[in-house]
Parts: C-alpha cells; structure tokens; sequence
C-alpha cells in the first residue's frame, strides 16, 4: 500500500492535468449543444463497436452448436425426402390416401477422424450403439456416399471408407440406368472406378453415377461421382471407367448414417434363400 501511495505521489501532476481536462472536456459538452451530440454520436459508434465486437465472438464461439442444430434439421428433411420411401402396394381399401411409406431414416453425426492416404482407409463417426447406431449402416456426406459402418462402439463407430479397396456398392449411370460396382483402385482419394459395365453401354465423361438401391445400405439415387474417363483396353468386354467421387473423403465434417427399415425382412429372404 506504501508503494502505491507513492507512485501516485510521483504522478500528482498527471493525474491533476487528466483531472481538469476531464472537467474542461464534460463542461465543454454540456454547455454546447453541437459538442453535445457529436459526443452522443461518437459514444454511440463506440458502443456499437463493441457490440458487434462481442457479437462476432460470441457467434464464432457458437459455431459449433448452429452447425449442430443444422445437421439435425437437415437429418430431419432428409426423413422426409422422396428416396426414402418406397410404393406402397394397392390395397382394395386406401386410408387417408396413404400412397408412399418410409423406409429410410437419417442420423446426423461428425466425422472425428479419418484416413484417406492408407492402403485401406476408415471413418470415426461421433454416434454409437446408444442411439441406434448398427453395422452395416450406410454414411452419407455432405455431397455423396462415404462409407458404411463396421464397428460400433456404445458412444462412437467406426465405417469402411468408399477409400477401401475390399469393399464396393452397387452404381447406376444416371443417364443410361446400366449398373455397376463401385472399386476404389486407383490410389488417389478423389476417384474411383466404376466395374462390371459392358461395352455396349454409352458411358461418356460427364454422365452421374448414383447408388443402385435396395441393398439394405444406401437409398438409390445418392450422388456417387462423376464419369472423367472412359476407356476400352482390346479383349476387355467391359468398360473401363474412372470417376471423381462427389464427397471429399479427406476432410472431417457433418455425415449422415442411414438406417434401412425393411433391412431385417432383406436380410431374412437373402438367408432363406441361401438354405437348401
């Protein structure tokens, strides 16, 4: 407290100077009503600097939960999307018009982690078994297909990145309707090849390949790729096709997992059917 007392001795006329040009500056506004409102004006612009200021900060800090709150709201027009309902079937009595019934229900989540480089490649997804997370769920990005999952944990999971040589799905060329596989075996994390279609099918660089559907994976229609090479090596009867995928799989990022609600009744008709 001592050494306060002095430095503010040491200063006595400092302070004395703010003090009176303080009292000049305050008598000066008051007693003119032009100063008066160019200080109104001035404190204003100062306050209202501050404001957006703290706004900006807080909005930054906030990013996260608009992010999330978006993802759920996209999720939820996702359940109501066109690709996951199919046809009921035409019943003698029709109730409320009820012409389509739901089959696919979306799960927003977050990739936390991920690999793209490897010579197989994963995704950590921020959601697990708690609230109904299984595998062989489809994933979902932003732009197109990621994965499916594999390995579910109570709070996380983990998916087979479309980066993995040992997993394909089935693809469609939207404009022609011949159907794929999906083969990661060019090594680069944006493409990826197309397998399995003749040579008689018209694939040019351009055309959209989409999911095929009714895999108990992925609604058709997901955006897959785009066609950027097409070519026919001799005593080959299929295509060879590469495309650029529409996700980009070396970013983390909001994903959604796919939940097939006839997935039991394909799964049991694929088991009766193996049986003897």
């Amino acid at each position: 407290m001592r050494d306060l007392f002095r430095f503010l001795f040491r200063i006595r006329n400092t302070l004395f100077f703010l003090l009176l040009m303080g009292l000049c500056v305050a008598w000066s506004i008051t007693g003119n009503e032009h100063h008066k409102a160019s200080a109104l004006r001035s404190a204003s612009d100062l306050v209202g600097g501050i404001y957006s200021w703290r706004n900006a900060i807080t909005s930054y800090a906030d990013l996260r939960e608009v992010n999330e709150r978006l993802s759920l709201e996209n999720a939820r027009l996702k359940d109501l999307d066109q690709h996951a309902y199919v046809p009921v079937a035409e019943k003698w009595v029709r109730i409320d018009d009820t012409l389509h019934q739901q089959r696919y229900t979306y799960l927003a989540a977050h990739v936390i982690n991920g690999t793209s480089h490897r010579q197989r490649n994963s995704l950590t997804l921020d959601k697990g078994s708690l609230v109904g997370v299984a595998p062989d769920m489809g994933v979902v990005g932003v732009d197109g297909i990621a994965g499916v999952v594999t390995k579910v944990g109570p709070h996380f999971s983990v998916a087979l990145s479309v980066l993995d040589p040992d997993w394909n799905t089935s693809v469609l060329i939207e404009r022609t309707g011949h159907r794929g596989l999906l083969q990661w075996d060019t090594g680069d994390p944006r493409t990826a090849s197309v397998v399995d279609i003749a040579k008689h099918a018209p694939v040019r660089p351009g055309d959209t390949v989409v999911t095929r559907g009714n895999d108990g994976i992925f609604p058709s229609g997901v955006p897959v790729g785009v066609v950027i090479d097409v070519t026919d090596a001799p005593g080959s009867n299929y295509h060879t096709i590469t495309i650029r995928l529409a996700e980009d799989l070396t970013r983390d990022g909001p994903v959604k997992i796919v939940r097939d609600l006839f997935r039991a009744e394909l799964d049991s008709l694929d088991h009766s059917a193996d049986m003897p």
